[in-house]
């Protein structure tokens, strides 16, 4: 009966890049918007396959009886449901291309083929692939002579079906030499996007003009059929598996990266007219099973957008409208930031207000002379990070400065590289993660020497130290000098850097041994309290709940009473409202113009509630096999701004949707209701606030 109320986490992580599907079919939004939501959710596919189909498939390999704890479905089952449901919306994401497309045309921008060239035209393009293209393409014809060429992950590849001379048998009859021709279609000399001469906002895809002149490339062979072609590749490794402790872990970490583009393929996606032979040749030459094929058609690849959006950037009403974060009324940039901390705790919520009084505070801890150490951990870090330049200034100031940089944030490795290597040429003590565990913690320690007294500045966030995504991811950062979180964060800091985790706290929870059991007993509370007084009442606000532990006490606080509230951004696999199991428990999903990022736990009400900012989701990633942080909220003023977001976002009318009891969301409209967007409210607010400061 149990099983009724888990949803599969491929199947709800498949429900949640629906709803960002669903942001591309809004008539609402502006043109080019819809064009980003779109691009965003073939981006959000393709690491989709890269990291959980990627997974699944490895685990099948090594066990194909291994189930899902929650749902009981084998890699495969689990395999199979999602490669049915992704058919099913690649058929909504073709729709809503052509439905995009048609509307760029009434913006005087236009995706043509070459059935609508004129003569000339098409001679010109022609013409321009002899002289430009031509030169820079690589071919290959698989024969004896030639083997398979290796597929660069999510590459776009011109194939064709050719037909080499014809030779006759003992009976005279003519034998076709069928071969396969392929031609890379990626290259950063060559644009994306060509323009057709004499018709302005026409262009044509790059990959098109090549599919289309393959007669050219290929002018020994006849081409029976042509397609495009991209592959995606498994991109799921354990670097701590396959690490060699005689190795220097940044190098292994660079050869993971490296190993990554060689994996396995795990889809291939089509476009254009190619004959099954071929395609079985193809899935056999990159040993791919032919359900993950994909046929498309439209593009296979819509990253194009960016480039025609640069060109309405104009237009502003096709665009949403400019937001800037905001100052926050809690600092006064004109004094000393460390000192404002220290007289209270400070909160900053992105993207409404501004990361400056951060780095600001930073920045300053660097050069003064009263800070004798900087403690952070770094996890996903902009191109040009002003927090690595506060850590390099520290260190060339004389001052401790020690940097946990997590060189297996996937997808940020070779960044991360970059940025150690930096940090250590400039005198930084730089720790590498820990063995079989990432440090996703967003924490910081600055330890300030005033007289005989050492003072702790500590700030615990919910997102990266990330400029670049804190103007449109929504975080919370809290600062204070509570002298008893400084020292547990000390602690934390001091056990990474011997390798190891802190196996207890008082005040912070700290995964992987002090956050799953402490969450537990907090749900507990409520439970007795519900059977006390019926006050029992928990509100949740994270990314993704996968954690079973979690999720079965979860259950039991419902079937309890407790009242049971959460905004779940992408992935919950705890189905609301099922009769006698989840009766009390309430999720709401709100995807818009900013990404829901931060974590908000909250125990209770009233004077007896507890409030907790954190960095992890509750999945057992985080819970168990991470080094997390969650920070309980002392300051009455920032409880009362917790409580205020969360009512928002409970209210929020126009991005949220409601989880239904079979694990499907249904969307709230305002209908004759004033409209309530609750990122919309929170940036005029910050506005506000701002301009009475000013």
């Amino acid at each position: 009966m149990e099983n009724l109320c888990f949803e599969n986490r491929e199947l709800s992580w498949l429900r949640f890049n629906e709803r960002v599907l669903e942001e591309a079919e809004d008539e609402r939004l502006p043109l080019c918007e819809r064009l980003s939501f779109l691009s965003i959710f073939q981006s959000n596919l393709d690491e989709f396959f890269m990291v959980r189909i990627g997974s699944l498939h490895d685990m099948m390999l090594l066990d194909s009886e291994s189930r899902d704890n929650k749902t009981k479905m084998t890699s495969e089952e689990q395999i199979d449901a999602a490669v049915g449901r992704i058919r099913e919306l690649s058929v909504r994401r073709d729709k809503v291309y052509r439905t995009l497309i048609e509307k760029l045309e009434e913006q005087g921008i236009t995706l043509l083929d070459f059935s609508k060239l004129s003569e000339k035209s098409e001679k010109y393009i022609v013409d321009l692939f002899k002289e430009d293209f031509m030169p820079l393409l690589s071919t290959f014809v698989v024969g004896k002579k030639q083997s398979f060429p290796f597929l660069q992950n999510k590459e776009i590849y011109a194939v064709a079906t050719l037909v080499g001379k014809s030779s006759k048998n003992e009976k005279g009859d003519k034998n076709e030499k069928l071969k396969i021709g392929i031609v890379p279609c990626g290259s950063s000399v060559f644009p994306r996007l060509i323009p057709v001469p004499e018709r302005t906002g026409c262009f044509i895809l790059a990959e098109e003009l090549i599919l289309h002149c393959l007669p050219i490339v290929f002018s020994g062979y006849k081409i029976k059929y042509s397609a495009l072609a991209r592959i995606t590749r498994n991109a799921d490794i354990d670097a701590d598996r396959i690490y060699d402790e005689d190795l220097n872990y940044r190098d292994h970490m660079a050869e993971v990266v490296k190993l990554r583009k060689k994996l396995c393929p795990v889809r291939i996606e089509l476009y254009g007219n190619i004959e099954s032979e071929t395609v079985k040749k193809l899935c056999e030459q990159i040993k791919l099973d032919h359900k993950m094929v994909f046929k498309y058609e439209t593009p296979l690849d819509v990253s194009f957008f960016s480039g025609i959006t640069d060109q309405l950037r104009s237009r502003t009403e096709l665009f949403y409208a400019p937001r800037h974060p905001q100052k926050s009324p809690d600092f006064d940039e004109t004094r000393p930031i460390l000192d404002q901390i220290e007289e209270e705790d400070k909160m900053l919520h992105y993207p409404y207000q501004s990361i400056r009084p951060f780095l600001l505070m930073l920045n300053q801890a660097a050069n003064d002379p009263c800070v004798i150490s900087i403690k952070m951990t770094l996890y996903r870090l902009a191109s040009d990070s002003k927090v690595v330049e506060s850590l390099v200034e520290a260190a060339e100031n004389g001052k401790q400065v020690d940097v946990l940089v997590e060189l297996k944030a996937r997808f940020d490795e070779e960044n991360n590289i970059e940025w150690s290597r930096r940090l250590e040429r400039a005198g930084c003590h730089v720790i590498y993660g820990l063995d079989g565990m990432k440090v996703h913690s967003k924490l910081c320690l600055i330890l300030r020497r005033k007289g005989d007294e050492i003072k702790y500045i500590t700030q615990v966030g919910t997102g990266n130290y990330n400029e670049k995504t804190s103007r449109f991811y929504t975080d919370i950062a809290v600062m204070t000098a509570d002298p008893a979180i400084g020292h547990e964060a000390s602690a934390v800091f001091q056990a990474l850097t011997l390798g190891e985790t802190v196996d207890h706290t008082q005040h912070l929870l700290v995964a992987p041994h002090c956050l799953q059991n402490r969450l537990i007993d907090l749900i507990d509370r409520e439970i007795e309290r519900q059977k006390q007084n019926g006050s029992g009442h928990i509100r949740l606000k994270m990314n993704s709940l996968t954690d079973k532990t979690l999720m079965d006490k979860l259950i039991d606080a419902s079937r309890a009473g407790v009242k049971i509230e959460m905004v779940v951004r992408g992935i919950c696999c705890l189905r609301p409202g099922v009769e006698g199991i989840t009766d009390n428990v309430k999720v709401i999903s709100i995807v818009g113009r900013y990404l829901e990022h931060s974590r908000i736990y909250i125990f209770g009400d009233g004077e007896n509630a507890e409030y907790y900012i954190s960095s992890a989701d509750w999945m057992t990633r985080n819970t168990l096999r991470r080094v997390e942080v969650a920070l309980p909220i002392r300051s009455q003023k920032i409880k009362d701004r917790l409580e205020y977001i969360f009512g928002m976002l409970e209210n929020d009318n126009v991005q949220a949707r409601d989880m239904r009891a079979d694990g499907s969301y249904v969307r709230r409209y305002p209908g004759k209701n004033k409209a309530v967007s609750c990122q919309n409210i929170l940036y005029d607010e910050a506005y506000r606030l701002a301009s009475i400061i000013q």
